[in-house]
């Protein structure tokens, strides 16, 4: 094979939403699959991966892959247990997440099937399995580089940047932009002046780390889960307003944005109209950007 493409297998985040309203942005929860011809990636394990194993079963033109998860949540990890190549002993998969060590990354994929929370244990998954050591140069499959950094959610979470047919396409699943100003604006009246001044400083640095883990990268999968209504409620739970994700991707010279990780709540319609949004947003500020709903299924060549 030579195809390079990217495919969502899994959209929502939170929990799965397999509502007939939802069905055109689709209700399985983050997995996203990276191909450089022969070699597969895939970010996340939702429930979205459920299928893309069935459909791995069904082929022979590969029998090995990478997972790497951007963290250990439920919607993240929960459509492990059901992923088909786990248990043929042709697949050879490896596992890369958050973890000093990769037994740190086996123990938190292992915990969640083990009794009294799951029947079946990762003792017998049949596939050549193996857990990837953190290396400080980052980590490679096949022609795909990858390199991880960290993100604002709760609890270690990465962001994934990775080298790809030329191409470098970024994978933010959880993440609050701007959460340090938007926190400090809330209570910057109980701040005196010389506060006020490491404050700014604080934001500035964020905001430049913000930029430069998304600057110029041709694809950007991101967090764009609240409208501001909701992110006014639930900021601090580690996602982000759309608005403030089309507006740092503007800022950071990004390509091509995938709106992603979308509440389990909202329907199709208005997933729409937070796109119709961002697509204003776009063109008030004269940016050439283009940007796109995360639908699963949706397959974009490299």
């Amino acid at each position: 094979m030579s195809d390079s493409y990217l495919r969502f297998w899994g959209v929502r985040g939170s929990y799965a939403a397999p509502h007939e309203t939802h069905l055109g942005v689709g209700g399985n929860t983050s997995c996203v699959e990276i191909r450089s011809g022969d070699h597969l990636l895939v970010c996340d394990g939702g429930t979205g991966i459920i299928s893309l194993g069935e459909e791995l079963m069904a082929q022979s033109d590969i029998a090995e892959l990478m997972v790497v998860f951007t963290h250990y949540h439920w919607d993240h990890i929960c459509g492990l247990p059901f992923f088909q190549p786990a248990f043929s002993p042709a697949w050879k998969i490896k596992f890369f997440g958050p973890g000093d060590t990769a037994a740190d990354i086996e123990k938190r994929l292992s915990d969640q099937m083990k009794a009294p929370y799951f029947p079946v244990e990762t003792e017998t998954w049949m596939a050549d399995i193996e857990y990837i050591e953190p290396e400080a140069h980052g980590l490679s499959h096949g022609p795909i580089n990858i390199t991880e950094f960290n993100v604002h959610h709760p609890g270690v979470t990465y962001g994934y940047s990775m080298d790809v047919a030329g191409k470098r396409v970024v994978y933010v699943s959880d993440n609050e932009v701007q959460f340090l100003k938007t926190s400090i604006d809330k209570r910057i009246h109980e701040f005196d002046e010389d506060e006020h001044e490491l404050l700014e400083r604080m934001v500035s640095e964020q905001r430049s780390a913000e930029l430069a883990a998304i600057e110029n990268v041709d694809i950007l999968v991101h967090d764009a889960q609240y409208t501001p209504h909701d992110y006014s409620k639930k900021r601090g739970w580690g996602h982000s307003c759309y608005v403030d994700t089309v507006n740092l991707a503007i800022d950071a010279g990004v390509g091509c944005l995938y709106l992603y990780h979308h509440d389990p709540t909202y329907n199709d319609d208005q997933v729409a109209a937070i796109h119709r949004d961002c697509l204003q947003i776009i063109r008030e500020r004269n940016a050439d950007m283009e940007c796109h709903v995360g639908r699963e299924g949706l397959k974009v060549e490299l």
